[in-house]
Formats: C-alpha cells, structure tokens, sequence
C-alpha cells in the first residue's frame, strides 16, 4: 500500500514537473523546500491571529 501512494505521488510530482518544464529533482525543490515552508509559516502566522482573536472576543463576553 506504502508503495502504491509513493508511486503517485512521485507521479504527480513528474505531471507536474512535466507541466512547468523543470526536473523531477527541480519540483521536489520547489514543493518542499520553498512551497511548503512558506505554507507552513503562513498557517502558522493565521492561527496565531486566529487565536489572539477568540482571545479578544472571550474577553468581551
């Protein structure tokens, strides 16, 4: 089962390697070095802000 989800999603990554004319190793670069990072910082950032206002809500109750 491990093998199979690791076949599609190297898969993906070539499809979409393909789609922007880069490398399989050039996507790999993109998606988990540089993409998600920045996502992950951003998810971060949001819940934090997220948390500061039930925060600020609770306060007013």
């Amino acid at each position: 089962m491990m093998d199979q989800i690791f076949d599609w999603c190297v898969n993906v990554l070539i499809y979409w390697a393909n789609v922007f004319s880069i490398t399989y190793k050039e996507i790999n670069v993109w998606v988990f070095v540089i993409i998600w990072p920045i996502l992950t910082i951003l998810l971060i950032v949001v819940i934090i802000k997220q948390q500061q206002r039930i925060q600020r809500l609770s306060k007013n109750d």
